[in-house]
């Protein structure tokens, strides 16, 4: 708690100019984190943000690698439609910090899709491998 005319704090003369009768500012309690006067920033982080899940950073690891394998690769279809789901999941676990399991479904079903391609690459296959691992099979 702070008073800024408890006696004795040197932060009130007295002297009220104001024509009030009320003097200075008074605080009752505060949680949290505040700022008084011109141009500051708070930032205030309660608790910390948990660990990230070592098997999405691999998927997220994997789902990255993928991406850029395909952007080298001519496109069709399925690849595009594989591309979209692999920015999707990433989006997800980068904001998130997982995918959910409706994501990783569509993710395995744009794999199977685009089965030919995938088979052929080694990030393809970190891809389904870390899939098949967080939905359990």
């Amino acid at each position: 708690m702070a008073t800024a005319d408890a006696p004795g704090n040197g932060a009130h003369d007295g002297n009220d100019t104001s024509g009030t009768g009320i003097h200075g500012i008074h605080i009752g309690s505060v949680q949290g984190a505040f700022a008084i006067g011109n141009h500051n920033t708070v930032t205030h982080h309660q608790g910390s943000a948990p660990a990230p899940d070592p098997a999405q950073q691999e998927l997220l690891q994997a789902v990255r690698a993928l991406r850029e394998d395909l952007e080298r690769l001519v496109g069709s279809p399925e690849i595009t439609a594989l591309t979209a789901q692999l920015a999707d999941t990433e989006g997800e676990i980068t904001d998130t910090g997982a995918a959910a399991p409706g994501r990783l479904a569509r993710l395995r079903t744009a794999l199977t899709d685009a089965g030919s391609v995938v088979g052929l690459l080694s990030s393809g296959a970190s891809v389904v491998q870390a899939v098949s691992a967080l939905l359990g099979g």
